[in-house]
């Protein structure tokens, strides 16, 4: 994921690992992880949340159809950090 979203720039990633938590999920049962992302980038100025998320989706590309069954975003600018 951090290779990824590395296209969009970001002076901050944290990434959290909540498959756990989701044990016996359909998603999770077939394979899909649930995580939590914090990321910063001066990217998303002037844009939306909808935008901003759109931009972590477009970036994360294959990876939400298969390693990724739910993602959480926090998308934050420089400035709103």
């Amino acid at each position: 994921m951090r290779e990824r979203l590395a296209a969009l720039d970001p002076i901050a990633i944290e990434i959290a690992d909540d498959s756990a938590k989701h044990a016996g999920h359909a998603g999770a049962r077939s394979g899909g992880g649930h995580y939590r992302l914090a990321i910063v980038s001066p990217r998303f100025a002037g844009c939306r949340t909808m935008e901003r998320h759109r931009l972590v989706y477009d970036a994360l590309g294959p990876l939400m159809k298969q390693e990724i069954h739910a993602l959480s975003i926090i998308a934050k600018t420089p400035d709103e950090k």
